[in-house]
């Protein structure tokens, strides 16, 4: 599968582990990151509907 046919998550996720592994950043700190970042859009996501009246 080529990426450039990829959907938008596939390249997005490509970019950010290459990102990652270039500063070869431990696999917990990397894990906690992305907990973060995680919550942090899920509650944007939440609020979006909620401004959308869902």
């Amino acid at each position: 599968m080529s990426l450039e046919n990829a959907p938008a998550e596939v390249k997005l996720a490509v970019d950010l582990i290459m990102l990652l592994e270039e500063n070869n950043l431990p696999a917990e700190t990397v894990l906690a990151a992305l907990a973060i970042v995680q919550r942090d859009y899920e509650k944007k996501r939440e609020q979006a509907e909620t401004s959308q009246g869902r």
